[in-house]
């Protein structure tokens, strides 16, 4: 599973039909699903967070300016 949201994460921030609102929505839609859950007291299922952290990499990693 890591490696099937590594590989999905790379090749979205090499897209460039991917834009950094879409990184963004992804982002936004994750935080506000774990915010559900944990409301509702929930367990948070750990590929949600693995891929909450893949994306904010990958985002950060796209915008750094490329030398």
């Amino acid at each position: 599973m890591p490696n099937d949201i590594n590989r999905l994460s790379r090749r979205l921030a090499q897209s460039p039909l991917v834009t950094d609102y879409d990184f963004w929505r992804a982002l936004r839609d994750l935080n506000d699903e774990i915010y559900a859950l944990a409301k509702r007291a929930e367990p948070v299922p750990i590929e949600i967070l693995r891929l909450r952290a893949t994306l904010r990499r990958e985002r950060a990693a796209r915008l750094q300016p490329i030398d």
